[in-house]
């Protein structure tokens, strides 16, 4: 009797963990680019901020042109409106109606969902540098050229650690709860919070350095202006990035 060799399965293999992670987050960038809500907060809202505040004069420059100040302030709170706002309500709601929870039990994982998310927000971020830059070159900004390269480790920074905080709020409040907090924590740090305003350096505006915010308009006004890297507030956001994700990590909860 002879015996028949086994068949091949026919299925495909599956997608490495690197191609899935990318597709998840084309994927979460396609759904960014095409909701009209976020794109508003993420996109448009810094726009209109650039182009009004330089408009009106708003930001005093002294012996520096306001548009090279207020420029990098802007990029900062595009930046905490893609990490922060954009992410937080996105997860917020995702985690309500138990789409976190079931996405977490694919193959993709709780690590590749947030690595997915990640990719999102960097690229969401790219779309976000190339718009207000364009604008901002356009109303007369002119970066320092070896300045530029320091603002994108600094945009890294800042965009872990205001998505590990808006996932943390997203991961311990109801969905409702994190649209408002998130909403209004960006207006409150993009209007007080030393990302788009400078903040004295003295007294309590020295204090208010310490939060995100500061820590990030600072970097990037440093390196857009003086073609520095702000070690102290990158030091700061980095701490403000690692605290987030540790009680992320403790307190999110998946449904």
């Amino acid at each position: 009797m002879t015996v028949e060799p086994p068949h091949e399965s026919s299925a495909p293999a599956p997608a490495s963990a690197p191609v899935r992670v990318l597709a998840q987050g084309l994927y979460e960038t396609r759904n960014v680019l095409r909701n009209g809500e976020q794109l508003l907060v993420s996109l448009l809202l810094p726009l209109m901020v650039l182009i009004g505040v330089h408009r009106l004069d708003l930001v005093a420059g002294d012996s520096i042109p306001s548009i090279d100040v207020l420029t990098p302030g802007v990029i900062a709170l595009a930046v905490m409106a893609t990490g922060f706002t954009g992410q937080g309500i996105a997860a917020g709601f995702e985690r309500q109606y138990g789409v976190l929870a079931y996405m977490s039990t694919t193959p993709l994982g709780p690590t590749g969902l947030i690595l997915g998310k990640a990719v999102a927000v960097l690229a969401v971020i790219a779309v976000q540098l190339i718009v207000l830059g364009t604008a901002g070159i356009v109303l007369g900004w002119s970066p320092d050229p070896v300045g530029v390269l320091w603002m994108l480790p600094a945009v890294v920074v800042g965009a872990a650690a205001f998505t590990a905080l808006g996932l943390l709020i997203a991961g311990t409040v109801r969905a409702e709860a994190t649209l408002a907090l998130t909403n209004v924590a960006w207006v409150v740090m993009g209007a007080a919070g030393g990302s788009v305003f400078p903040l004295s350096h003295d007294g309590l505006g020295a204090a208010m350095l310490l939060i995100p915010s500061a820590s990030l308009g600072e970097l990037l006004r440093a390196a857009s202006i003086s073609g520095e890297l702000a070690v102290i507030p990158l030091l700061i956001l980095a701490g403000w990035a690692i605290l987030a994700v540790l009680a992320a990590r403790r307190w999110f909860q998946w449904r």
